[in-house]
């Protein structure tokens, strides 16, 4: 194993099979790498997709990597999914012609990821680290102890967002690409997670919940290659937005 990273598009040869399926963490190699079906590099489990095979035999995403069966390993990127299904990798990892691997096996991974974000976010908010409405949010970000991140319905107003970045600004100055933006959810999942209706502006303040529900955000955004900074995500702070939903 050389650790270079193959180019998904490129054919690879064929790794042991036996570094290909495990029966999932804590119940195999302790402290093992996996291998990824696409790249063939070896990687922590905590950074990679477990799948496995279903009763009726099509491929389903083990996000938590808890599933019983021997289960093989993606790197977890929406690209290397949709290669592992064109090249009909799992077929050969599980070593069955019978394995199906959808065609929106990646959407059915996103969605997963998205419904850990909203679990981690409604478990945050029972531990008290989420502040909900503009006007909460914008004290919070001028309160002595500040955020740790601020949440925006993506499809909320421009407007609304353009007054949360100018109070990070106005606490924060140079220093607003130290504050995630959250703004991958929509206004019915933020009201799903927080058990309140019509919530478009929201943030995370400090707390044990709100770093779990920043790492299922960060690897969410890692899945579709999107940014998870100011930096990167560029326009995404400057208030862009579908439509002009405004919270209750």
């Amino acid at each position: 194993m050389t650790g270079e990273t193959a180019d998904a598009t490129d054919p690879a040869p064929e790794p042991d099979p036996s570094t290909l399926l495990d029966p999932g963490l804590g119940r195999g190699r302790s402290n093992a790498l996996r291998t990824c079906l696409v790249t063939r590099v070896a990687q922590p489990p905590a950074g990679m997709i477990r799948f496995v095979l279903g009763p009726d035999s099509s491929v389903v995403p083990d996000l938590r990597a808890r599933l019983p069966g021997r289960g093989a390993w993606l790197t977890p990127t929406r690209a290397v999914v949709n290669e592992a299904v064109k090249r009909r990798a799992f077929q050969r990892a599980f070593k069955t012609k019978d394995a199906v691997a959808a065609p929106d096996l990646a959407d059915q991974v996103a969605a997963g990821l998205r419904a850990d974000l909203r679990q981690s976010l409604a478990l945050a908010n029972k531990a008290g680290c989420v502040v909900a409405g503009f006007a909460k949010v914008e004290a919070a970000i001028g309160d002595k102890a500040g955020v740790a991140a601020v949440i925006q319905a993506s499809d909320g107003s421009a407007d609304g967002r353009r007054k949360i970045v100018a109070a990070l600004h106005r606490r924060h100055g140079s220093a607003i690409s130290r504050i995630p933006v959250i703004d991958d959810l929509s206004n019915e999942e933020l009201d799903m997670a927080l058990g309140r209706d019509h919530v478009i502006h929201a943030a995370l303040v400090a707390g044990v919940g709100g770093s779990g529900c920043l790492a299922r955000w960060r690897r969410l955004r890692s899945f579709e290659g999107l940014a998870t900074t100011a930096e990167e995500a560029g326009p995404a702070r400057d208030g862009q937005a579908a439509s002009d939903l405004h919270d209750a």
